[in-house]
């Protein structure tokens, strides 16, 4: 079997720091494995980090599944790549580094740290036009084997990553849920909301939750928030939703439009990757509407595009990542004005990670779900 690759570089493991650890290890489609590997090594300009929580995203499970846009079809080639440690919504504290990565990042030994899911390769035409999110190569911990990500003991943070110094104070998996919350964050900015919007969100997962926080923050005339759970839907509302449409007792569209005489909604923000919700959105806008789609889905979706073009002009807004959204993600999470303690509902150890993706699957008895190194 081919060895996993637990860091770009090998070398010698950093004064104490045991010489192997334990990491979950994706070897393709449902089979994932935890397993004994070597503790990466850091080499000049990065950092090697003891892991404290990681969440298992959305895309994480579509790619255990095996899902094309992960592994590939007979219309696109595979992007994930096998014996890779998975995970990208992760934190935890610097053990090594030299003075060129503490130079760089403004970080050193002790401190605890989160990295942008992306490490762009600064070259491409995307990254020297400052557009790093959609770099060409497009390397994110957890998929390709030059980036191991964080389901591991430690992992270690390249030369060309974006990291941030966040807060001891919080929970190790409420500061991991930095990622998904920049996320919702960028998909909130690419929405351009206005004061006087009606801003409907699809979906009261860990995504729907940060983007309903981030539109409120926005102070819009109304944040609308759909899903079939009550319970999500509550917390929804100390998100800061003004209004929630449970959409198996209510018809989401005929709402929208009895607030707002008939027009419909402004914007509409998906965040389930569920293929109803695309339909649903372009039904409840508004003509002259925006629509910002951020989920990741599964298969393909159909819709009607004539309700783009000839009956509304939409403006159709694709949002990935979380570009530029990090240090407001963390100054949110700092300041306690979300329901973490709600949010982030199952934390789990590494070995038990298979529950962990279980419960994600399921979608009904858990939120964020996370694993603690």
């Amino acid at each position: 079997m081919t060895q996993p690759s637990s860091g770009p570089n090998p070398g010698t493991v950093p004064t104490g720091v045991q010489e192997k650890m334990r990491a979950v290890v994706c070897h393709g489609p449902e089979d994932y494995r935890l397993e004994e590997v070597h503790v990466p090594t850091p080499g000049p300009g990065e950092a090697l980090v003891r892991v404290e929580a990681v969440g298992i995203c959305a895309s994480d499970l579509k790619c255990y599944h095996g899902a094309a846009k992960f592994w590939g079809d007979e219309n696109r080639p595979a992007w994930a790549e096998t014996e890779v440690i998975p995970g990208h919504e992760f934190v935890g504290e610097v053990v090594a580094l030299d003075q060129e990565a503490a130079d760089r990042w403004g970080i050193a030994v002790g401190d605890r740290v989160v990295s942008e899911q992306i490490v762009p390769c600064w070259k491409c035409r995307y990254c020297l036009r400052g557009q790093y999110w959609m770099c060409g190569p497009h390397d994110m911990y957890g998929f390709k084997r030059r980036n191991p990500g964080g389901m591991a003991q430690y992992m270690v943070y390249p030369v060309e990553a974006l990291v941030y110094k966040i807060s001891k104070d919080l929970p190790p998996a409420h500061a991991a849920f930095t990622e998904p919350l920049s996320c919702s964050l960028h998909a909130v900015e690419r929405a351009d909301i206005k004061f006087e919007d009606v801003v409907v969100v699809a979906g009261c997962g860990p995504i729907g939750l940060g983007m309903i926080a981030g539109a409120a923050a926005k102070y819009p005339a109304q944040v609308v928030a759909l899903d079939m759970a009550p319970e999500k839907l509550e917390l929804a509302r100390l998100c800061g939703a003004t209004r929630t449409v449970n959409i198996t007792e209510e018809d989401p569209v005929e709402v929208v439009r009895g607030m707002t005489e008939g027009y419909g909604a402004d914007v509409y923000l998906e965040g389930t990757g569920h293929p109803s919700a695309v339909g649903q959105g372009l039904n409840l806008l508004r003509k002259l509407g925006t629509y910002v789609e951020y989920g990741v889905f599964g298969s393909d979706v159909t819709v009607d595009w004539s309700i783009i073009s000839d009956d509304k002009e939409l403006d159709i807004r694709g949002a990935h990542l979380g570009p530029h959204c990090w240090p407001a993600a963390i100054r949110m999470l700092e300041s306690g004005v979300l329901p973490m303690d709600q949010i982030c509902t199952h934390q789990l150890p590494l070995e038990d990670f298979q529950q962990g993706l279980d419960l994600v699957a399921d979608g009904t008895s858990s939120i964020k779900v996370s694993l603690i190194p």
